[in-house]
């Protein structure tokens, strides 16, 4: 009798514990959640850049249609595509920067 008496509790404290584990650390639990709201504002910004990038690029298409086209974008475009440049052009080339794996400066 006693046995019996104590088997609903702990079926009740078992089902507890598992609901409970699963809710914590399931696949749809409150951890999982957690992490999908982090991959959200993630994401977020990356759609915003995104937007951006696209803003820029319609911008650039809107300079080169028929009837607003832009001259000075559409010579950068065809210099830029074509890699030419004007004689008259003055082209001014960096120094790349050595690395050294010991960390030093580089000399001049």
């Amino acid at each position: 009798m006693r046995l019996r008496s104590f088997i609903f509790p702990l079926l009740a404290c078992g089902l507890g514990g598992y609901f409970g584990y699963h809710l914590e650390i399931g696949d749809h639990g409150l951890k999982s959640r957690a992490d999908l709201e982090r991959r959200k504002q993630v994401l977020d910004g990356e759609v915003a850049g995104l937007k951006e990038v696209r803003q820029r690029l319609e911008r650039d298409v809107s300079l080169l249609r028929p009837e607003s086209l832009d001259p000075d974008m559409l010579d950068e475009r065809a210099r830029a595509i074509l890699n030419l440049a004007h004689p008259d052009d003055l082209v001014m080339l960096k120094r790349r920067a050595q690395t050294d794996p010991t960390g030093a400066l580089p000399k001049r």
